[in-house]
Parts: structure tokens; C-alpha cells; sequence
């Protein structure tokens, strides 16, 4: 008798930086997350089926990253990566072998030896394209691979219905281009949902003041043939939300300090339960439902919390302190509290030690959490834990090894399955249609992170090219001049650059706020100057050298989407009224 079903869902995604700067903030983003996430899971899985394991997964891959992964430039420059890596860890090898640095030695004959094998993985294993081998795996029935919105577009911030429908869109196209078949999941960027409901935008801009119709999310994917999205178990069953980035970021919780107060958690709906699938449908009579997997709040503190969490276990490498020039990790966590002076020599056998005793405990949950769950409704109910993918290998080095002991363990479980979305939604087969309220997997909820005092501005420029977009589109898109239809093409792009929500968050957070602010201003004076280029040629004026060497430089520097469609941003399709 099967008491439950689990499955990891793992959200990849970068924002687009090819072409935009490499260290500290730029290439080295995705060439850090392809060597320490991507393709480290990529080798787990694979061995994983060597060993006669039948593992199964669902992974989000972003359309902005599955194109850059898909990119020539990023192979060249991946090569280059891994070698410069090989290179430090040389180095650094001779430095500790002449100071007599034994365990720093280990670790630095370990790091030579890491990029060794991930380099040859890339090169042999995988013929260096990412997105194929994901794939692979999907057609073989390990991986199910869900989309996200193009860019990471932020759907409950955006003022225009027809970006939400371009997001979506032109994810579902982008995904069957890069992976071979259309995606029945789209992971909402940061979990965030918006229902059908009058909306005015929150901060001064162009658009209409006074509330106009806004469809919810789900209406788009519905629309666009998705049949499910995650959200967290706050949207669902009302409680306190417990958050995802507050402990990693200490700039959150000042912004956090200033939302406290006015933060009312709903009361608990005991009636409903976060590990069965429901139905969600807030365009009333004609609509296709959509399913909601629910995110399990007592897995995820496991590994999001930074106080109980056991990426904090005081063995595991640690994220923050580098040896340099060659940026290479040599100490351990220590312990939540060390400042990065205190930090003690990494030792990798007792790390090793320490995943299995987390690996057991984390399936021992999964087991008593879905036992749980039949006894109280007796049905075969869904565990879905989703993560950050980068969160394994990248900030937790150990990380993907658990994965992969997880895995192992819940296969061995009697009375629990592994599954992946879509076949547990086939399995379930849902009925039940509720509502749910506008809400995020962020810290109470809400949008605070995407929306505050330090990036109101960024939505008044993107809120501006938004209503530009929409004039563009509906004037140009059927020109006859291919020059103009390419011009309002590329100013697409750089609007669905504009509107990702990595740069409200790098902002927020003060990871890489300078280089956020950055990319907000290069593309909304992008597609500023693309904009008034395609009025000149619409209205019969010829474009200067200078104006096409500009074009030119923009397709080559944002060169994504080659199937974008007009027709998107020129109107909706089924409008909210």
C-alpha cells in the first residue's frame, strides 16, 4: 500500500549576463552555477542510474538560463572557466605544499581534482549542451522539466496583462525549442501569484492610477496549456509564511522590520491540506482549472533555515570565505555565528560524515509527514520540496551528495514512492477548485522584497515601457520593413530583460546592488532609444550609421528569444473584461 509520493522540485534559473560583465558579477554567476549545480546533478542522477537506482525528480529550468546554457559564448567560456579553476587550485597547491599547510593542501588537490572531472563531464559526458542532457534524462523518465516565466518576470508586479502573457508565452515556446516537448509546470518567479482582481499599480507611473481588470496568473498558464504551478503553504492554508531568504540576507530583515507591524498572517484553514493537489481557477466558467503543488513547510525549514538548517552544520564548507587570487574554499561553516576570522580549516571526511545522519532524518520526515497524512484523510498524498537548485552545490557544496542519499533512501521506503509532478497530477487527478489570495514565498508572504523604498523606481521605468511596448507592437508588428519589425523585436527583448525580478532582489539584498542598477538603467535606455528608432523608421524616416550600429550591438550583446512574437505585447488574447 503506497501511503505517499514525493519529489524534489528543484528552480534553476540566472538572470541574462552574457555579454554583461564577468566577475565579481556577471558570467561567473552562471559558470559557478553550471560547475557547482547543474552539472554536479546531471553526474548524480546519471550515477544514480548506473548503480541500478530508478531516481525521478522535477526540475524548473528558466527559459533566460536554458538560452544562455544553449549558447555558444558560454561553452567558450565555460572551457576557460574550468581551466583558470584547475589553474588556482595549482597554485594554491604549491603555496600549502611550501608552507607545509597539509589539510589546506587536501582540500587544494581536491579542488584541482573537482574541476578536472567536471571539465571532462562537459566536455565528454554531456558534449557540452546543458540543455540536452536534461533532456535526456526526461526522455528516459528520471527528470520532469518544468518552464518559469521567460525572464523571471514578477507577476503580481507587472502592470500589463500582456506582459504576463508574453512571459508565459514565450516560456512554453522556448522550452519546447530547447528540451524537445511543451512543459506541463511553470514555476511563478519567487512563488508569487496573483488572482483576477481590479489592481491599480503601487507606485507613480504612467499607467492608469485609478484600478483597472487584471487577470490572475493562473488564467495565463491555463491558457498557454500549464497545467500546475508551486506555491508556498501560506497561500493555502493561511498561517505565517515562513520565508526563504531572511536568514541569508541581513538587509531583509531591516527591510523586513518595516512590514512586521502591518503583517496579519490569515488564520489557519485546517480543512485543507498542503499535500494534496487542488485546483485553482479565478477566471470563473469556461476556464481550464490549473493544479497547485504546495510547498511542505516542515522539509523546507530543514534546509532553508539558516539557524536549523543543516547547510549550517559547523562540518560543511563553508560559503562566504575565499583563499585568493584564485577564489577557491578552504574553511568550514564553524558554526552560524562565526564572523569569517574564526573559521576553521575545512576537512572533507568529516562533512561526509555528517550527510547521511541529515539524509536519514530529512526521509524520515518525508515518511512520517506523508504517513501522517493518509491516516488523517486516507489518501495517497504528495511531499513536493522545493528549492533553489543553486542552493545545493553552490551555497551548500555537500548539497547535491544529500540529493542523491535522499533519493537512494526514499526508494527504499516501503510504504512511499517517488514521483514527479505531472505523474502524481495524472495519479490524483484533482477536482477540487479553490481560491487562493495574492501572495509570494518571501518572508509574511507579500512583496516586500520586490517592492519597497529603494526600488519604487525601478517599476516606474519598467511600468512606462510596458504601455510603449504595447503602442509598438500594435503599430509595427505587421510591417512590411523586416528592419522595423526587427528594431520593436529587440525592444521586446529588452523590456523582458527589464522585468526580471533579479535586480529588485539584488537590490534588496545588497548582493550585487551597483550591477542591478546597473542592468535596470542599460535596458530601459535601451529599449528607450530602440524605441524612438522604430517611430523614425515607422514614420518614413531612414536611420543614421550610427543608429544601426546600435541595433546591431544590441542583438549581439541581448541575443535571446529568436521566436519572439509580437502579437503578445500588442493585446491579449482573452481579455479581463
Amino acid at each position: 500500500m503506497t501511503k505517499g509520493k514525493f519529489t524534489f522540485v528543484l528552480h534553476s534559473h540566472l538572470p541574462y549576463v552574457l555579454s554583461h560583465g564577468s566577475w565579481p558579477h556577471g558570467t561567473d554567476w552562471l559558470n559557478e552555477a553550471v560547475a557547482e549545480t547543474y552539472l554536479p546533478i546531471l553526474n548524480m542522477l546519471n550515477g544514480l542510474l548506473e548503480e541500478g537506482y530508478h531516481p525521478k525528480i522535477t526540475i524548473s529550468i528558466s527559459p533566460v538560463l536554458a538560452e544562455q546554457l544553449a549558447h555558444d559564448s558560454f561553452k567558450d567560456q565555460f572551457v576557460s572557466y574550468c581551466e583558470q579553476k584547475i589553474k588556482a587550485a595549482e597554485a594554491d597547491i604549491v603555496q600549502f605544499a611550501r608552507e607545509e599547510r597539509k589539510l589546506m593542501l587536501s582540500v587544494a588537490e581536491m579542488w584541482r581534482n573537482y574541476y578536472r572531472e567536471i571539465l571532462e563531464s562537459f566536455r565528454s559526458r554531456y558534449h557540452q549542451d546543458i540543455p540536452a542532457a536534461f533532456a535526456d534524462l526526461q526522455n528516459r523518465g528520471v527528470v520532469e522539466l518544468m518552464t518559469c516565466a521567460a525572464t523571471h518576470g514578477y507577476y503580481p508586479l507587472l502592470s500589463q496583462d500582456t506582459s504576463l502573457q508574453a512571459q508565459t508565452n514565450m516560456a512554453v515556446k522556448a522550452h519546447e525549442r530547447l528540451f524537445g516537448r511543451k512543459p506541463r509546470g511553470l514555476w511563478l518567479p519567487e512563488c508569487a501569484y496573483r488572482p483576477r482582481y481590479p489592481w491599480a499599480p503601487p507606485v507613480e507611473s504612467a499607467t492608469d492610477t485609478e484600478p483597472y481588470p487584471r487577470k490572475g496568473a493562473d488564467e495565463f498558464l491555463s491558457e498557454a496549456g500549464i497545467d500546475y504551478f508551486v506555491i508556498d503553504s501560506a497561500l493555502l492554508q493561511g498561517g505565517k509564511s515562513i520565508g526563504v531568504y531572511l536568514d541569508r540576507f541581513e538587509s531583509l530583515k531591516k527591510l523586513w522590520n518595516q512590514f512586521d507591524k502591518e503583517y496579519h498572517p490569515r488564520e489557519v484553514d485546517e480543512n485543507r491540506y498542503p499535500h494534496q493537489v487542488y485546483l485553482v481557477n479565478s477566471g470563473g466558467e469556461g476556464k481550464r482549472p490549473v493544479a497547485i503543488f504546495t510547498r511542505d513547510p516542515d522539509t523546507g525549514l530543514q534546509v532553508w533555515s539558516g539557524e536549523h538548517g543543516y547547510p549550517g552544520d559547523g562540518n560543511y564548507l563553508d560559503f562566504h570565505k575565499k583563499h585568493f587570487p584564485g577564489g577557491h574554499r578552504y574553511w568550514k561553516v564553524t558554526s552560524a555565528k562565526s564572523d569569517l576570522a574564526d573559521k576553521m580549516e575545512y576537512y572533507p571526511p568529516d562533512a561526509e560524515q555528517r550527510l547521511p545522519e541529515n539524509a536519514v532524518h530529512f526521509t524520515s520526515l518525508i515518511d512520517e509527514t506523508l504517513s501522517r497524512h493518509y491516516e488523517t484523510t486516507g489518501t495517497t498524498g504528495i511531499l513536493a520540496a522545493p528549492f533553489d537548485a543553486e542552493l545545493f552545490g553552490h551555497w551548500w557544496f555537500e548539497g547535491v551528495q544529500f540529493l542523491g542519499l535522499v533519493l537512494k533512501m526514499v526508494e527504499e521506503l516501503e510504504h512511499i514512492e517517488l514521483t514527479t509532478c505531472s505523474e502524481y497530477l495524472d495519479f490524483a487527478k484533482p477536482s477540487q477548485v479553490i481560491s487562493i489570495p495574492e501572495g509570494s514565498w518571501g518572508e509574511g508572504g507579500y512583496h516586500y522584497i520586490w517592492l519597497n523604498e529603494w526600488v519604487h523606481w525601478t517599476w516606474k521605468h519598467i511600468y512606462e515601457d510596458e504601455l510603449t511596448m504595447q503602442r509598438l507592437a500594435r503599430e509595427y508588428r505587421d510591417a512590411d520593413d523586416p528592419v522595423l519589425v526587427d528594431i520593436v523585436k529587440q525592444a521586446a527583448r529588452e523590456l523582458m530583460l527589464l522585468s526580471a525580478s533579479d535586480w529588485q532582489f539584488l537590490i534588496s539584498t545588497w548582493s550585487a546592488r551597483d550591477y542591478a542598477e546597473l542592468r535596470v538603467s542599460e535596458h530601459h535606455q535601451a529599449f528607450v532609444r530602440l524605441a524612438q528608432m522604430a517611430d523614425k523608421l515607422g514614420g518614413g524616416e531612414s536611420l543614421t550609421t550610427g543608429e544601426r550600429a546600435f541595433l546591431a550591438d544590441c542583438r549581439k550583446r541581448d541575443q535571446l528569444f529568436p521566436d519572439i512574437d509580437l502579437s503578445w505585447f500588442a493585446q491579449v488574447t482573452y481579455p479581463a473584461c
